[in-house]
Order: C-alpha cells, then structure tokens, then sequence
C-alpha cells in the first residue's frame, strides 16, 4: 500500500509508454475545458477594459505555473511543485480580487485536482484544502453544489492518479517481463552453449585418449626397436579411433539440430554390431534430442564397458517406452576374466558422466552387478521422454 507521504511511481508521472491516441485524446479534452473555462469567465464575470488584459496575464500566468509543476513533479521536488501550486493558488485569489469569481474559481479546482493528482497524498490534500477552502469562502452558491463541486475535484484528481499509477504498474511489469525474457534467452544460451559442450567432450575425451594411447604406444614401439607390424598395427588403431570420433562428433552434432534417427533404429544397428539381444515393449514415439542423445551415449558407454571388461559375454539390452520416460537396460552374462574396477564399482568415468548426463534430465542412472542369483553387470537408464 502507497505510503502518504510517497511519490507516485516515477513511470506514472512522466508520460511514458502513453499510446499517442491516447495523447491526442488527452490534449483534445484539456483545450475543451479551457474553451469552456473562458467562455465562462468571458460571459459571467464583469470584465471591463484592463480586466481581459489582466485576464490574458492571469491564463498564461497559470498555464507557466502548471507546466512548471508538471517539472517539477517529474523530478520529484516536493517544495518547488507546492511552490509552483502556490502561484496557481495565489492567481486565484488576485482574481476573486479583481471581481473574477469564475476565474477564480477555475484556478482553485485546477490546483486541487492536480495536486491530488500528482503530489503525496498527505501534500496533495492539504493543498487540495487550502485551495478549495479559499472556492468554498468565496462561493455564492449554495452550500450543498459546492460541497459537489469540492468533492468532484477531489474524485477527479484521485481517478486520474489511480489512472496514471495504475498506468506506471503496467509499464514496470511490461520492463520486468522484458528483462525476464532477456535472461531466459540468456540462460537458454548458457545452457545449449554447456550441452554442446558436453556432447563434444563425450565424443572427443574418449576417441582422443585412445588415439594418445595408440600413438604412445607405438612411439615406444619404435623407440624400443619394434617390428613393423606392431607399429603399423597402433598407427592403425589410432586412424581407426579418429574416423570413429569424427563420426560420432558429426552424430552428436546431427542430433543436436534434431536430424538424427530415431532411437530405436540406432539401439538395433549397435546390437547388430555388437551381437547384442535386443527388445524394445511399449508404444514407439519420437524421443526428445537431449532424451535420445542420452540413451545412445549410455547404450555405448555400456557396450564399450562390455568389451573392456566382459570379452565374449552375452549382452542383453532392453529399451522400454513408459508413460513421459523411457527406460534402457544394457545386462551382460559376465566375465570371462578377472572383472575390472569399473564392472565392481560401477563408478568409472564414463558412468560417472552419464550419471550426470541422466541427473541434468531430470532422470535416474543405475549401475552394477546383476544381482545376487546371476553374474553380470547392468547398466539402467531412465529419462523423462
């Protein structure tokens, strides 16, 4: 609740974000009111040689005094704008002086209104008082029209600062959601640039630590006199693993623009490869990018841990559509040599980040031993899709 001895909001003062019908509008009923302000004051006050120069003074003299509160009130100086009012107020009183009843009284309503209109409340109605204090003195009507009169420029100035607050609270929420707008655009860059990002590293980290493996181990090769064969054989292995890198990085890239296949076909094509079993249940749809990215990285990640650490082992993969997720399970019939870190702890790097992969998803990663009843190793996947 605005506080009565607060300012209206700056964008409610100042004419900001005001559609220019609006404006004409505005300016249209200000130069009505003003015709008829000296239409009045032409044909009921007794005006006489000097009076329509004084007259003339006293309009422009007042219309100087508005435009300088108006000023004023942009920059929130509360005692130049009462000041300025001041001037308004005491125009009047020159007028009623000089038998100028309505003049004066135009002068007294247009400062209670605008003060009331503009001003803080506790300001703008001990201004409001004191001007329409001097109209209700100096009235002639009776005193039930102008007790009508005060309170309908009291109502008039409160409606139009209810009308320009409410005005400055639309402008102030159109720049907050702006702002809002701008940093989700912001952050929705961040986070494609850090997915993009993570797809890379994937693809790259594991094809270009096996290229080093293979090139080290043929420098050592050569270095220690090996035969040719050998060399040949690394120098090979490493071509293989870059073309292998280039391929999955242009997948990555083709997944990242929604180009890629289905996922479906890819887990068939790898169990083909691998000589995996396949089953997929459930009522196939299209799967989101990121979902589909993160089921292929888990379906490889699993796989290659397969061939590391359970040579020769019957692999059995499941891809399953749920209700809003999908689910993969890669299970192998275990070892046939002694198991790895990796196949114990279920904790290597590559789980590790597809782990975080399925966490950023909103979904889950599982990974280890079968169970109690059967040897193995299962690697389970679940993303919302």
């Amino acid at each position: 609740m605005q506080s009565w001895t607060e300012w209206p909001a700056r964008e409610a003062l100042a004419p900001v974000g005001v559609p220019q019908a609006r404006r004409m509008i505005s300016w249209a009923v200000r130069i009505v009111f003003g015709c008829m302000f000296l239409w009045g004051v032409l044909h009921q006050d007794m005006l006489r040689g000097w009076g329509y120069g004084a007259l003339a003074a006293g309009v422009l003299l007042g219309v100087a005094a508005v435009w300088q509160y108006r000023l004023m009130t942009l920059d929130m100086r509360l005692w130049p704008s009462v000041g300025w009012l001041g001037v308004l107020w005491a125009v009047g009183v020159l007028a009623e002086a000089g038998g100028a009843h309505t003049a004066a009284t135009g002068m007294w309503c247009l400062c209670g209104g605008i003060a009331i209109e503009r001003l803080p409340l506790a300001y703008g109605f001990a201004v409001a008082a004191a001007a329409m204090g001097m109209y209700a003195v100096t009235s002639t009507d009776s005193p039930a029209r102008t007790a009508l009169t005060v309170g309908l420029v009291g109502l008039i100035g409160y409606t139009l600062r209810l009308d320009e607050e409410a005005r400055g609270a639309g402008f102030r929420l159109l720049a907050q959601e702006r702002a809002a707008r701008s940093a989700e655009a912001e952050s929705a860059a961040l986070a494609e640039r850090a997915r993009i990002a993570r797809e890379i590293h994937d693809v790259l980290a594991h094809s270009l630590s096996a290229q080093m493996v293979h090139l080290e181990a043929a420098r050592l090769l050569i270095e220690g006199g090996g035969e040719r064969e050998q060399v040949l054989e690394r120098v090979t292995a490493a071509r293989r693993m870059a073309r292998s890198g280039l391929a999955e990085t242009r997948q990555a890239l083709s997944a990242l623009r929604g180009e890629i296949a289905q996922v479906e076909d890819f887990l068939r094509e790898v169990a083909a490869a691998e000589g995996a079993e396949l089953e997929v249940t459930g009522e196939p749809r299209r799967v989101p990018a990121e979902a589909g990215l993160a089921v292929r990285r888990v379906a490889q990640e699993a796989l290659t841990n397969v061939r590391k650490h359970a040579p020769g082992a019957r692999v059995e993969m499941r891809f399953a559509y749920l209700e809003g997720e999908v689910e993969l399970s890669v299970r192998d019939s275990g070892a046939r040599r002694p198991v790895g870190g990796l196949a114990v702890s279920g904790a290597g790097y590559g789980l590790i980040g597809m782990r975080e992969r399925a966490e950023l998803l909103g979904g889950t990663l599982e990974a280890g031993p079968a169970g109690t009843d059967r040897e193995g190793f299962v690697v389970r996947l679940r993303v919302p899709a």
